[in-house]
C-alpha cells in the first residue's frame, strides 16, 4: 500500500491551498479541544487527592482570609485518637476570586514542613535555607516559571516581602503554584501565642475513621472554644472551594466536543470536494483495474493523513505552549493546573486519526461505488 503514498500527496500539494486550510483549520480546532482536554486532566487529577488527610476550616467563610483559627488549636486537635500529624497553615492570596495569574502563599512551621512534605523534591535550595531565615520561601516549579522567580530573589506580592530560599517540584496536583513561607511571617511576626491559622490539615492513621475524627474535632473545638469549624476529607474541602469552578469547567466539555464535530464537517467537506474534482479519474482508475475497496482505500487514506497532520501540528501547539508557559486557574487559594501530560498526547493524535476515518467514509464510500460510465460522462 506505500507505493500509493506518493499519489495520495501529488492529490494533496494539487490543491495547495484547500488542503493548507483545511489542515490550518484543525490544528486550531484540536488546539483549543485539548487545551479543553488539559483542564479537564487538571481538575481529575486535583480530585484524586490523598483521603487520609482532613481539612479543618472554620465554618461559614468563603474565603482564607476570612478564616481565622488560633495557633494554639493545633495541641486540641493532636489529643484526638485517631489524628497522626497536624500542620496549620496560614493562606495569604493575591487574589481570592477565580483568576490565571494567582500567587498563593501557605504560612507553615518551617521546622514542620520538612516531615509533612516528604515528596517534595528541590530544583535549587534545601531545607536548612529554609529554616534558617524568618523571610525564607519555597516557591514550587510552576509560578517560578510562570512569574519568573529564581533562587535568592527577593521579591512583595500582596504585601508579602520573602526572599527565596528554594524551587521545589512536586507529583501533588496543584502543589506547585504554592509558595510556602514561615507562619510567623504571615502573621507579621505576631508572639506565637497570637498566632492565627486559616485551616489545619489533618494526617490520620486511619483513613478508614476519617469521619469519626472529623466529627470529633469539630465537637470538641465548639464545646471548649465555642467556635465552629468545619472539617472534611481533603478532596471533598477542594469540592467545596471549586464549587463555582466545578461547573464552568463542566461547561467546557461540551465545547470540546463542538471543536470535534467542527473537525469532522471541516475534513468531510475538504474530501467531498477532492472527490468530485476527481470523478473522471476515479472512473479512469476503475477502467484500468482499480477495485471500488481500492478507490475507497485511497479516499481514507488521504482523509486521515490530512486530519493527522492538523492534528500532530495541534497538538504539538498545545504542549509547547503549557510547557512554555505553565497555566492554572486558581480560587480561594486552591488551583487547578492545565496539565500536558502524556494523555494528551495520545488524545490528540488518536483523536486526529479517527477524525480522519469518520470524516472520510461517507464521500469515500460514494467514490467507490460510482458507476465507471455515469463518471466518464
Amino acid at each position: 500500500m506505500l507505493k500509493f503514498i506518493p499519489y495520495i500527496m501529488k492529490n494533496l500539494l494539487g490543491h495547495r491551498v484547500r488542503s493548507f486550510m483545511t489542515i490550518l483549520g484543525t490544528a486550531l480546532l484540536m488546539l483549543l479541544f485539548l487545551f479543553v482536554f488539559s483542564i479537564q486532566s487538571g481538575l481529575h487529577q486535583l480530585l484524586q487527592s490523598q483521603d487520609d488527610r482532613l481539612i479543618v476550616f472554620q465554618s461559614y467563610r468563603f474565603c482564607p482570609s476570612s478564616s481565622q483559627l488560633p495557633i494554639f488549636y493545633e495541641q486540641v486537635i493532636r489529643g484526638i485518637p485517631g489524628v497522626k500529624d497536624v500542620l496549620p497553615v496560614k493562606i495569604v492570596v493575591n487574589n481570592c476570586r477565580a483568576s490565571l495569574d494567582t500567587v498563593v502563599f501557605h504560612g507553615v512551621p518551617a521546622k514542620s514542613l520538612s516531615r509533612v512534605r516528604p515528596h517534595v523534591r528541590f530544583q535549587s535550595g534545601d531545607w536548612a535555607s529554609f529554616q534558617n531565615r524568618t523571610d525564607a520561601a519555597l516557591v514550587g516549579r510552576r509560578i517560578a516559571e510562570r512569574r519568573g522567580i529564581k533562587l535568592g530573589q527577593s521579591f512583595t506580592i500582596a504585601g508579602v516581602t520573602v526572599n527565596v530560599a528554594g524551587v521545589f517540584s512536586s507529583e501533588v496536583a496543584g502543589e506547585e503554584n504554592v509558595i510556602y513561607t514561615h507562619i510567623e511571617l504571615l502573621n507579621n511576626n505576631q508572639h506565637h501565642q497570637d498566632l492565627h491559622a486559616t485551616l489545619y490539615e489533618v494526617s490520620l492513621a486511619d483513613p478508614l475513621q476519617a469521619e469519626k475524627v472529623a466529627a470529633a474535632i469539630d465537637t470538641k473545638i465548639k464545646d471548649r472554644f465555642e467556635i465552629t469549624t468545619e472539617t472534611k476529607p481533603q478532596k471533598a474541602h477542594f469540592q467545596n472551594v471549586l464549587a463555582d469552578l466545578l461547573d464552568l469547567i463542566g461547561m467546557t466539555r461540551w465545547l470540546g466536543f463542538v471543536c470535534i464535530g467542527v473537525v469532522v464537517v471541516l475534513v468531510a467537506n475538504s474530501v467531498i470536494m477532492a472527490a468530485q474534482d476527481r470523478v473522471k479519474e476515479h472512473a479512469v482508475l476503475q477502467t484500468i483495474g482499480f477495485s471500488s475497496w481500492r478507490i475507497v482505500f485511497l479516499m481514507l487514506t488521504e482523509s486521515t493523513l490530512i486530519s493527522l497532520i492538523g492534528g500532530i501540528l495541534g497538538t504539538l501547539a498545545c504542549v509547547a505552549w503549557l510547557t512554555w508557559q505553565p497555566l492554572s486557574i486558581s480560587t480561594e487559594g486552591v488551583s487547578v493546573d492545565f496539565i500536558a501530560s502524556p494523555q494528551l498526547l495520545v488524545w490528540g493524535l488518536g483523536l486526529s486519526a479517527l477524525i480522519g476515518l469518520v470524516a472520510g467514509l461517507v464521500p469515500a464510500w460514494q467514490a467507490g461505488r460510482a458507476e465507471i460510465v455515469n463518471s466518464l460522462r
